[in-house]
């Protein structure tokens, strides 16, 4: 049951006056206007610092705290806001008489306006600031006012974002804010609070080798959407204080509103040709897996070669690209209904040949996401969450362990190491056919290895069809399993449809029955000694 805040006479529908405000901001988007609005309805501004520097240039009068206090800024900033007269304007419960006399023998004003938003500590930790730095953005004075405030919401109002001037500006003509507005600027400010100390909590985690004794996990809302996977269930994308080019970071150029699984599926498509730095890649993505990845001379060459692995269920996919989508191969795309197309950057002419189609979503990232930087991933679970490091494993050409009789060649080492990098992306058990650094075959999500290989060999036969030819595009290719096989007959399938490599972790209590039917077959393998499960 939801509890009903107290009837007082600063809770009913009457709304409170705003006749004292005090403004410390580090984001000074929008501050004069704001306090001119504020002092033109006669609302008397205490302020601190670059704040009152900022108003006093602007002609907005302003009262210094340290006139307040009695005390002035030390320890460069430090220490500033800290005082009873401030928190005790802040903290009064107005319908107490104790308090009141409290602030009449003390000479505490009330204060009945908070706006402050914190030291920029995210931008500091996106910029990759050194430690010093980083300490020195660490705001005490600003959170401890902001909960303070918050905590004193039937009070006092307490604006942590620039966004909400425009509510206190509504609020001055109506006679002052409403109990409803200071309580939902109270929970806004305590998520602010919150997110703050965890992008904190979080960068002390990074510097210890160890996982943090309580996990803290934040976000600040980037865009609500129409429903999650469903449309009964709600949803909302949240941007974290992850640095990383994606998703996040993209620019929607063109077309209809994302959706959940759009979001999801676009994070694992660009994910996914982070992976090739060598040269143009392509990823098609379905359902957060890849029906299509490829490499080529250009990426047109990618797309086709990606397209030609499951043309079926490229239908409605998304498309990423590792580098700048050009008008060429955005021509091919536009041929096959596709939802989002993502890369780094667009063409003028690329982007006037998607405008032809108004409800494909193009989105430019400003960048890629290195596969490589640590990170923590998070997955609810009744109760609790799992909390894990990124994925960030890469296995190289000199961490692979030739076990069979036969060695890979150069051109199927390359298919290998291409192929494996696929399966890394690939939902468990992930079984990838790759030739000619393209895929030619993936099957994704069994619960049978065995299943996912002849899934793979069917849907290559499949696209083999629709390309006009009979032999399985898997004939001569290379395979790649994310984890080891655990008996020898996914690999004699994967033999049998014409595979003449293998790539896959090893480990297994069959290794050797494995690695035996492998040379029986004339086959190359190598282990990785690393597995990529992702389930």
């Amino acid at each position: 049951m939801t509890s009903s805040p107290p009837m007082t006479s600063s809770s009913k529908t009457d709304r409170t006056p705003i006749t004292r405000a005090l403004l410390s901001v580090s984001d000074k988007t929008g501050l004069v206007p704001f306090a001119e609005a504020l002092a033109a309805a006669g609302v008397e501004i205490l302020s601190t610092g670059g704040t009152a520097k900022t108003l006093r240039e602007a002609g907005v009068p302003v009262v210094d705290v340290a006139s307040v206090t009695g005390f002035p800024e030390v320890m460069d900033g430090r220490v500033k806001t800290l005082h009873p007269a401030i928190h005790g304007g802040l903290l009064a419960d107005r319908s107490k008489s104790g308090h009141l006399d409290a602030m009449a023998a003390h000479n505490i004003p009330p204060i009945d306006l908070l706006v402050v938003n914190l030291y920029p500590f995210e931008e500091a930790l996106a910029a990759g600031a050194p430690y010093a730095e980083m300490v020195e953005k660490i705001d005490i004075g600003g959170p401890a006012m902001i909960r303070a405030a918050a905590k004193n919401h039937a009070h006092v109002a307490i604006v942590t974002d620039t966004e909400d001037y425009g509510l206190i500006l509504d609020a001055l003509p109506q006679g002052g804010t409403s109990f409803a507005e200071r309580s939902r600027l109270a929970g806004i400010a305590y998520g602010r609070t919150a997110s703050y100390d965890a992008a904190i909590a979080g960068w002390f985690a990074g510097q210890a080798d160890e996982l943090p004794r309580r996990a803290v996990v934040a976000g600040a809302l980037s865009q609500s959407l129409r429903y999650g996977e469903n449309p009964h269930q709600d949803a909302g994308f949240y941007a974290s204080a992850d640095t990383r080019k994606g998703v996040a970071t993209a620019k929607q150029l063109q077309g209809k509103e994302l959706s959940y699984n759009n979001i999801n599926d676009a994070d694992a498509a660009v994910e996914l040709v982070s992976e090739f730095d060598a040269g143009p890649a392509v990823a098609i993505i379905k359902h957060a897996n890849p029906c299509g990845v490829a490499t080529g001379a250009s990426f047109t060459a990618a797309y086709e070669a990606a397209l030609k692995c499951d043309p079926v269920s490229a239908f409605g996919g998304i498309v990423a690209l590792n580098g700048r989508l050009d008008a060429a191969t955005a021509t091919q795309i536009v041929k096959v209904f596709t939802e989002i197309v993502i890369a780094p950057e667009a063409d003028e002419e690329a982007i006037a040949v998607f405008e032809k189609k108004k409800n494909l979503r193009l989105l430019v990232t400003g960048g890629l996401p290195s596969p490589t930087t640590p990170g923590m991933v998070v997955r609810p679970v009744a109760g609790g969450f799992l909390y894990q490091s990124r994925d960030a494993g890469k296995v190289a050409r000199d961490d692979l362990n030739v076990v069979t009789d036969r060695a890979p060649t150069a051109e199927e080492l390359d298919d290998l190491l291409f192929a494996f990098t696929v399966a890394k992306h690939v939902k468990s058990n992930a079984i990838v056919y790759a030739k000619d650094r393209a895929t030619v075959g993936i099957g994704a999500g069994q619960m049978s290895r065995l299943d996912s290989t002849r899934i793979a060999v069917r849907k290559s036969e499949d696209a083999a069809i629709a390309a006009g030819g009979k032999e399985p595009l898997v004939k001569g290719s290379v395979v790649a399993s994310d984890a080891f096989f655990p008996f020898a007959d996914g690999l004699i399938s994967a033999a049998e449809a014409g595979a003449t490599a293998v790539i896959q972790p090893g480990g297994s209590m069959r290794d050797g029955e494995v690695i035996e039917a492998a040379n029986e077959r004339g086959l190359a393998m190598v282990f990785t000694g690393m597995r990529h499960f992702r389930h």
